[in-house]
């Protein structure tokens, strides 16, 4: 399996994923005509809901074509149901490799900037397999000793920075800091990077339970951070966050910068 974990969700924190004015261009394609494409999952709720990971739908067909831009590889798979457009953080591929992915972070009406190129609808994934392998499951989503074995070990805990709180403090006490200065210490566990201008960063710190994911805080910042580095981050703290395709946050944390 080629796993591209840069390490959520768990798509992904935003100044408003919909309404950030640095977000590049996002216009319908004019010169396209949309294919079919599968619907995003309904339940699909990668910022806390412990269930939809489980159930998130998954793509696979021949690579019909590929391209690399900013860090990412575009490719476009041929499916009994149409063309399904996939961008993962860059790998090696070639047409007509079969591939199969998490249908994670659908981005309908999207305009590469990189790429000067419109899609109707593409899917940002955090892994692929090839034809033979399996993707990995996700993390909090064992059911049986292999899977388990197969998760990232738990973090250790890591004390909050002066004058922060620990994650399972923003979750516990998320209605009363929304829209405030929050300030946390963590471990990067994952990263999506240069989506809608911007990165998307898991940060845990050893507090809170991953059965329910308050162990974990998706954040998000013009800050360039790889997996592992243990960061002290500030940024504003939204909750309800809805911006759409079946993606809603409980909390995030919005603009954040590393201090």
């Amino acid at each position: 399996m080629t796993s591209l974990r840069h390490g959520i969700p768990a798509l992904l924190a935003i100044a408003g994923m919909t309404a950030c004015s640095g977000a590049p261009d996002r216009k319908p394609a004019a010169t396209q005509t949309a294919t079919p494409q599968p619907a995003a999952p309904a339940s699909l709720s990668p910022a806390h809901a412990p269930a939809a990971a489980e159930t998130t739908a998954t793509v696979s067909g021949p690579v019909a074509e590929t391209m690399n831009s900013g860090g990412y590889t575009y490719a476009r798979l041929q499916t009994a149901a149409g063309d399904v457009w996939i961008a993962a953080p860059e790998f090696a591929v070639q047409k007509g490799d079969r591939l199969t992915a998490p249908l994670e972070m659908p981005m309908p009406n999207f305009h590469s900037e990189t790429l000067k190129r419109d899609f109707p609808m593409i899917y940002f994934v955090s892994q692929v397999a090839r034809a033979g392998e399996s993707l990995s499951p996700p993390a909090g989503t064992a059911s049986s000793p292999a899977a388990a074995a197969a998760q990232p070990a738990q973090v250790e805990r890591i004390a909050p920075a002066p004058g922060g709180i620990s994650i399972a403090e923003v979750w516990a006490k998320r209605k009363s800091l929304a829209g405030q200065q929050v300030v946390v210490r963590g471990k990067v566990v994952k990263v999506n990077r240069g989506i809608l201008d911007r990165n998307w960063v898991h940060l845990q710190d050893g507090s809170g339970s991953a059965a329910d994911r308050t162990n974990d805080l998706t954040v998000t910042t013009a800050a360039d951070v790889n997996v592992g580095d243990i960061v002290t981050m500030s940024g504003i703290l939204a909750t309800g966050r809805d911006i759409g395709s079946g993606y809603a946050y409980d909390a995030i944390l919005e603009k954040a910068v590393v201090k």
